[in-house]
């Protein structure tokens, strides 16, 4: 009995070892109950609005309240149905667009936008935060280097409390929740080095300007020895609208 225990105890102990050596991205993106708790949970606690219809998507676009991806040199949209988001979704799909770019020399996917909830799909939640744009899903890559470095920033970003990621399986993506005032002060504040003069900021070779109230886009292009329809280009926005706090790529000469 006593060497059948000795035999337990190290299978025990081997297997609480072997689940210890389990990478933490494998376990952070695996999602559960209490990640959709608090996807959803932020979205309502911050009145974010969830779209019923196509129709009041497009209405809320054409408001302001929600943008419009359409995709520029560093990520691309693929089968998606409402390219509209919220702001700071979008404006965190430009920056992993353009990190996933420089670090794998190909775009970024993204597969879904905002989704109605009139258009739920059967296998997902009911407290699903698509039809509030503050969600994006990215293709998945093949594997490799790519597939390492966007999981890793993936659970980087979670680990700081600004989004919420997801690896599902079929099919193959990542699902992101973005939550819209975390993120903003993590690319304007912590998650940068600004300079605090213009509040100008680099990472890698890309360059950023977080917009100041009585801002310009016409003056922000002068500031960066750029044009307005570089401007809008780099940061795929079909208007001249900009808003305080929001963060914009500068486009390089």
């Amino acid at each position: 009995m006593t060497r059948f225990l000795r035999r337990a105890t190290r299978w025990v102990l081997a297997a609480a070892l072997a689940l210890c050596a389990t990478p933490a991205a494998a376990q952070s993106l695996r999602g559960s109950p209490a990640s959709i708790d608090r996807m959803y949970n932020h979205a309502r606690s911050n009145d974010l609005t969830f779209y019923r219809t196509g129709t009041g998507v497009r209405g809320a676009a054409d408001d302001g309240d929600l943008v419009r991806m359409t995709g520029n040199d560093d990520y691309r949209l693929v089968g998606v149905s409402y390219p509209y988001v919220l702001s700071a979704t979008r404006t965190f799909v430009q920056r992993l667009g353009a990190q996933y770019r420089e670090v794998c020399g190909e775009k970024l996917v993204v597969t879904s936008g905002i989704r109605p909830t009139t258009l739920r799909l059967s296998n997902s939640t009911d407290r699903s935060v698509h039809p509030t744009g503050m969600a994006v899903d990215i293709r998945k890559p093949q594997g490799g280097r790519c597939l390492s470095w966007l999981r890793e920033t993936l659970l980087h970003l979670e680990r700081e409390g600004v989004i919420e990621a997801t690896e599902e399986r079929r099919p193959p993506h990542f699902h992101v929740a973005v939550y819209p005032a975390p993120y903003r002060r993590y690319v304007g504040g912590a998650g940068e080095a600004r300079s605090a003069s213009r509040g100008s900021s680099s990472s890698g070779t890309r360059t950023t300007y977080r917009v100041r109230s009585g801002d310009s886009l016409w003056e922000i292009a002068r500031r960066h020895d750029t044009t307005v329809d570089r401007l809008r280009a780099a940061n795929d926005m079909r208007s001249n609208r900009i808003v305080a706090g929001q963060v914009l790529i500068i486009p390089t000469r």
